[in-house]
């Protein structure tokens, strides 16, 4: 497997976001190099477009976002292309987020908690990760780097705030000290440290990114459908209930899969030592 990926035709593709399939994987590619694959409104409405896609199609189970090249993974807003504040903000805020997007709340259009995804996201983070860049990988439920790869979210050295989730799932991934200090410094932290502080579960080099990416994703995929998903509403919905409520939670859902086809399927193949067939129900 080589470390490259090759763009697909299409509008999504001509504003520098490719997408292709690879069975049940479909690995999403930020490609605007030249500028460190920062995005743009445009790009980024074509981001949350392939990814709206791939929550709706059912023979899509994992995405793999990275970046173009080595240099960058993303490099968040491209400022030079961001527009000015358009409508007034709450008009803007309470109606379609396309609307938003053109006068000038961009970043709705890569705030991912809108999108209510549901299914596994891996970002592999080749090189820089900044600001809306780390954001888009702190709304995936798994990311790996490679050896180059930095983090920051370096907002408030511009007068701003990150606005697309990034504080607040910073502070759910790191110690709150280590978050804190990121945010209110902008200071970026290298791959090492973000291993040691659990930003990131695995570190390897530029090469093999993309095939550990993949491999990942594949393990996932060939796992019950329902169980996975219903791993990722848990870990979602855990962040915002006391601990009680999230354990009787889980119960409902372990008594929820307890009576589907692919559960009898899996208690079948365990028993015969064999491979599991799951079929979605």
């Amino acid at each position: 497997m080589t470390d490259t990926i090759g763009t697909d035709a299409g509008p999504d593709a001509e504003a520098g976001v490719a997408a292709r399939r690879e069975g049940e994987i479909l690995v999403i590619l930020l490609n605007r190099p030249e500028v460190h694959n920062s995005l743009d409104p445009v790009s980024m409405a074509a981001l949350r477009r392939i990814l709206e896609q791939f929550r709706d199609d059912s023979g899509l189970a994992v995405a793999v976002i990275t970046g173009a090249g080595e240099r960058a993974f993303c490099a968040g807003s491209d400022l030079r292309r961001t527009p000015p504040a358009g409508a007034p903000f709450a008009a803007a805020l309470l109606g379609p987020w396309q609307d938003e997007v053109e006068q000038g709340g961009y970043v709705r259009a890569i705030a991912l908690s809108e999108i209510d995804v549901g299914k596994p996201l891996i970002a592999a983070v080749n090189g820089h990760a900044a600001g809306g860049g780390l954001e888009i990988a702190l709304a995936c439920h798994l990311r790996i780097a490679s050896t180059n790869a930095t983090f920051s979210l370096p907002e408030a050295r511009w007068a701003s705030v990150p606005a697309a989730g990034g504080l607040s799932t910073l502070l759910r991934a790191v110690p709150p000290a280590v978050a804190m200090k990121m945010l209110l410094t902008g200071d970026r932290i290298d791959a090492a440290e973000a291993l040691r502080v659990g930003l990131v579960s695995d570190v390897v080099e530029p090469g093999a990114l993309l095939g550990l990416a993949l491999s990942l994703a594949r393990r996932i995929a060939s796992n019950g459908p329902l169980s996975v998903r219903a791993i990722a509403a848990l870990a979602k919905r855990s962040y915002d209930l006391p601990l009680t409520q999230a354990i009787a939670f889980e119960q409902t859902m372990w008594g929820l899969l307890r009576d589907t086809a692919d559960r009898a399927e899996g208690r079948a193949a365990f028993s015969e030592r064999r491979d599991p067939t799951y079929g979605g129900h």
